[in-house]
């Protein structure tokens, strides 16, 4: 085994604290909930790994393949449900997966409203059979600077919005996540405001690329990925991909933004993935794929270069 002195070692390869010390964390909970499990005679075959605390385990039939699809390797499935940024349950991303189990996605109802012609609360089930769900392999970045490659399952958040019929009037989209103190315990914390909220504008939404997504896999989410609906901006980073969505509403002014009410100096309305604009805190040049070690380069609209001329004439950096 190589070993390397501290001085050889360049910062691009050192594991965040953060990362770290979360990893420290669940291993030491794997551990002890392995201690437990022998004590009470379960054989360790029989526990539930990690990555079963809170999926859902029903396969999702007639998936097409997308032509929008990434060739690049997947994250295991593993990775992707036992490392959520999900506050509404913990600002901790190993805890959602455990606090999330039992989280009820049926009955579940979504009220779509606004300026729109055709005013109606839908049952989620209803929305999912709107459209024939297709595969769509997106590569997913998150601001604090690592990603993930996930075959997402969905349609085009423009099936929905063509059958709301907006007004003229409708420029913005706004999305609200379910209010549930109940149920989402990291609610009660007066970490963001709650409901989580978010916004694109109309050419954004109808963007083919803006995925209205209801599994992932092969599978229907997982509720620590979103269930029973979310959403997937695949060129934004991914604190605008809101989760448990109950609410679309059209507007005519630009909504709010969770993040953006939360600290507005680092997190703007438009949120692109763009390298050249680093958070006040740490850089953006770069991202860590879960699962690797090395860093890369990281792409402006992280790749998606399809949605370039929506920014046209734009000053991405005072519109960040």
């Amino acid at each position: 085994m190589l070993i390397k002195k501290a001085a050889d070692i360049p910062s691009s390869e050192i594991t965040p604290k953060g990362l770290y010390l979360n990893r420290r964390k669940f291993v030491a909970g794997t551990a002890l909930a392995s201690a437990a499990a022998v004590a009470a005679g379960v054989g360790l075959h029989e526990m539930a790994s990690p990555s079963s605390v809170a999926q859902a385990n029903t396969k999702i039939d007639n998936i097409q393949k997308s032509p929008f699809s990434t060739s690049e390797t997947i994250t295991p499935y593993k990775d992707v449900t036992n490392y959520n940024n999900y506050y509404e349950f913990s600002s901790d991303k190993y805890e959602p997966a455990g606090l999330a189990k039992n989280f009820k996605t049926r009955p579940w109802t979504v009220t779509i409203d606004g300026q729109i012609k055709k005013k109606q609360v839908l049952d989620v089930d209803t929305i999912i059979k709107m459209a024939t769900p297709e595969e769509r392999v997106y590569r997913h970045r998150c601001v604090e600077g690592w990603s993930i490659v996930v075959p997402w399952v969905g349609f085009s958040l423009s099936e929905l919005i063509k059958r709301a019929d907006p007004l003229p009037k409708a420029k913005f989209v706004e999305f609200s996540t379910l209010m549930d103190l109940r149920q989402m315990p990291g609610q009660r914390s007066r970490v963001l405001e709650w409901p989580y909220v978010e916004g694109l504008r109309m050419d954004e939404a109808m963007h083919p690329l803006a995925l209205l997504c209801f599994g992932m896999y092969g599978e229907v989410l997982p509720n620590q990925d979103g269930a029973p609906l979310r959403m997937v901006i695949p060129w934004k980073y991914g604190f605008k991909s809101i989760k448990a969505i109950v609410r679309v509403h059209f507007t005519d002014s630009q909504p709010s933004n969770t993040w953006n009410i939360s600290a507005p100096s680092e997190y703007g309305f438009y949120s692109n993935v763009n390298p050249h604009v680093d958070h006040p805190r740490w850089s953006q040049a770069t991202e860590r794929r879960l699962g690797e070690f090395r860093k890369r380069p990281t792409l402006m609209f992280n790749g998606y270069d399809q949605v370039a001329s929506l920014y046209s004439g734009m000053d991405l950096k005072k519109n960040f």
